[in-house]
């Protein structure tokens, strides 16, 4: 019972964590786009 609960919270951990990278990778990816957008518009 210990190893399964064990077991279960690392999944549950990994999970999220690879929503929070995610999500990092999306904020990210829209900043960057965001500058592209100005930098265009300066020109």
């Amino acid at each position: 019972m210990r190893v399964l609960t064990v077991i279960l919270l690392t999944g549950a951990f990994a999970l999220a964590a690879c929503n929070t990278v995610e999500g990092v990778g999306k904020d990210v990816a829209s900043a960057g786009n965001t500058v592209a957008k100005t930098a265009n518009k300066a020109k």
